[in-house]
């Protein structure tokens, strides 16, 4: 796609990088197809092709308007598009730089200033946690809408004592650990069973995703070099630890990039690659983990028994390219796992705070992919559904009484005999 930059945007490296990536796109469409706002919608515009438009339009000169802004506002993010497109075009990055160039000229009403403000700085806040606490110790008294954001206590187990020769680092995340505890707790147990031992850094937080992408970029980087800080003295050490392992793939897919975040800064450039090329999401461990695994299992797994019907976030498949590993290793080890038969790659509705943002579409992609998921049971409920992110995770547990969870922790209960 031929582009001619305004004088403003030429040698920035923003305007490299999107001039770059629309040179790629040949505009055949295909992305259209696959793009979960353009099948609710079918506005060209809700789509992938149309938002580059949208983009190179104000790349080459001209003044956004708030309309532009609501088109770039209503993508997911989810990146299916980039998994469909023949010719590679990264359209989250160029997504990234097209909302911050139209927010720069576009001011919005003071009520979308105001949530997304409360989003970005109090999601990743200390005050997160003793906040759902409270939420959550009234969540019967709370209105139906915020009810959903809060999802019931959970009980989390102890975390493993043994040392082990192997080590990796874990993201405790930012979210999580209020929302889900039992995730990380889970997660550590079950790396502890198969001889990997898990270390979280004190200092280490949010990936740097919210308020990456509710366009506080500079707060989002600041976020990834202070995680940098905090792993760099157990990655640069000659007992160092093998690997950053995440699981929460929304988190994971922002640490993978932080190499390329990064990469203009002379101080971090080099560190932020390498964490970059260290990090992994859980399922990344589990081809390793198999046989050890599968000998703890034996006899503990009965396929007959629970169904499963997973649910592969976006960030793992479209912007993690990991697709199929989970479903098949969990079959390996014995579960009865199924995924959607024809929507197994459209999200969800969760995107990060795309949910509490447009919930209007949030929640017709969820019930719709909560629909899919039950005709892959045969139009029956499943026993669970399983994902892989923690925004997936809550998102669906707010449209159905099926319990939805954390794969890992099916087969940590399994591994403890519960």
């Amino acid at each position: 796609m031929q582009t001619q930059l305004a004088p403003q945007y030429q040698g920035t490296p923003e305007g490299q990088e999107a001039e770059a990536i629309l040179r790629k796109c040949v505009h055949c469409g295909f992305c259209t197809a696959t793009c979960p706002t353009y099948q609710l919608l079918g506005d060209e515009l809700d789509g992938p092709r149309g938002r580059i438009y949208l983009i190179k339009q104000v790349l080459e000169g001209a003044t956004p308007t708030r309309k532009t802004q609501q088109h770039l506002d209503r993508c997911l993010t989810c990146r299916n598009c980039e998994t469909t497109c023949p010719s590679g075009v990264q359209y989250g990055h160029l997504v990234d730089i097209g909302r911050k160039l139209v927010d720069e000229q576009v001011p919005r009403p003071l009520g979308e200033r105001a949530a997304r403000w409360a989003l970005k700085e109090g999601l990743p806040s200390p005050l997160f946690r003793p906040a759902m606490k409270a939420g959550q110790a009234v969540r019967g008294l709370l209105p139906a809408a915020v009810r959903a954001k809060v999802p019931a206590p959970q009980q989390a187990g102890a975390w493993p004592v043994r040392e082990h020769a192997r080590k990796v680092l874990m993201l405790a995340g930012c979210v999580q650990p209020a929302m889900l505890p039992n995730v990380n707790r889970a997660t550590a147990r079950v790396l502890d069973a198969a001889g990997i031992q898990t270390i979280v850094a004190p200092q280490a937080g949010c990936c740097g995703a919210v308020k990456f992408h509710l366009n506080d970029q500079e707060g989002g980087l600041a976020q990834a070099r202070a995680n940098i800080d905090a792993w760099w003295p157990y990655v640069d050490s000659p007992a160092g630890v093998e690997s950053i392992v995440i699981n929460a793939s929304g988190c994971g897919v922002m640490v993978k990039d932080y190499g390329h975040l990064l990469r203009g800064d002379a101080h971090y450039a080099e560190r932020a690659a390498r964490i970059s090329a260290l990090a992994r999401d859980l399922c990344e461990l589990l081809p390793d983990m198999l046989p050890e695994l599968a000998e703890k299992l034996q006899g503990r797994v009965a396929p007959t028994e629970a169904l499963l019907a997973y649910h592969p976030p976006c960030t793992l498949q479209h912007g993690q390219k990991l697709r199929g590993g989970v479903e098949t290793h969990l079959a390996a080890l014995g579960f009865r796992v199924t995924t959607c038969r024809t929507e197994s790659h459209l999200c969800c509705g969760s995107a990060g705070t795309y949910s509490v943002l447009q919930p209007a579409l949030a929640y017709q992609l969820r019930d719709r992919k909560l629909d899919a998921l039950g005709d892959a049971c045969g139009g029956q409920a499943p026993d669970a559904i399983l994902s892989a992110n923690v925004g997936c995770i809550t998102h669906l547990q707010s449209g159905t009484d099926v319990p939805v969870r954390h794969w890992v922790e099916v087969l940590d209960e399994a591994l403890i005999g519960r």
